[in-house]
């Protein structure tokens, strides 16, 4: 069985793949970068105690996607003691098996790289990614599945964060649809803004990326995908797990002399 784990800023999802390409389970912890790898061990021992699973009898690989350094070590040194793998890391050196055309590869986040290695896998290209996660990010392959680039915003919680930060009377809201676009009340009227004022600027970059890439395949990932991408014209999958499916991948095309995950 293979493990995939994404470590983002604000939260890591854990996914459980079994023989071929079909997802268990999933799970999400938030990320916590003062844990240690014993830490990490337990808790997914934990998570995998749920289907009578155990990390050193079952799991015969890991891939890691991470984009906060202290976790990427505890994950690798977790995947060392207690599972006896060699993890996959996407980073420099591994094979996305996907030309990178920013100016810097390096620069690249690791989710990122799955995200869209996945995408193609799924969908071909052109196709444009947006994850709404820590940060909304934007990412665009080519018809031939190169990675060009894309385009990075805060956050919608982030952005609610500083909102209600420097705004003193305006409190924390869940969110939800309100009545009307026009708020009648505050709290109702930042449900508006954050809905649909996000909605409508991923609808305005996919309509700027699609001048650039053609008419494109447009995906929405990330833990608040489910939130905000019903409210957008653009979005025409929604796929919550395709970071860990790009683990997989990404995995396989490191590691063909595993037993299929």
């Amino acid at each position: 069985m293979l493990l995939t784990i994404d470590a983002g800023n604000t939260e890591t999802v854990v996914g459980l793949f079994g023989d071929g390409v079909d997802l268990l389970d999933h799970w999400r912890i938030a990320t916590n970068a003062e844990r240690t790898s014993d830490e990490y061990a337990l808790v997914m021992q934990e998570f995998l105690g749920f289907h009578g699973f155990s990390f050193d009898e079952d799991i015969g690989g890991m891939a890691v996607s991470s984009g906060v350094p202290r976790v990427t070590a505890a994950l690798r040194e977790m995947a060392e003691r207690y599972f006896g793998l060699d993890p996959v890391i996407v980073g420099p050196g591994v094979k996305s098996g996907m030309p990178i055309l920013y100016d810097n590869p390096r620069e690249v986040g690791a989710d990122r790289i799955a995200n869209a290695v996945a995408a193609y896998d799924q969908y071909g290209g052109p196709t444009i990614v947006v994850d709404f996660g820590t940060a909304t990010t934007l990412d665009a392959i080519s018809a031939k599945g190169e990675y060009l680039g894309g385009a990075i915003t805060p956050g919608v919680e982030i952005s609610l964060d500083a909102l209600f930060a420097r705004a003193a009377l305006l409190r924390r809201v869940e969110l939800v649809e309100p009545r009307t676009v026009i708020g009648r009340t505050s709290v109702e009227s930042v449900q508006s803004g954050a809905l649909y004022g996000f909605a409508a600027m991923v609808d305005g970059l996919v309509s700027k990326f699609e001048v650039e890439l053609g008419e494109s395949n447009v995906i929405g990932t990330g833990g608040l995908v489910e939130v905000i991408a019903p409210f957008t014209e653009s979005i025409q999958h929604m796929e919550p797990w395709l970071t860990l499916h790009g683990l997989r991948i990404i995995f396989a095309r490191n590691r063909p002399e595993a037993p299929p995950p």
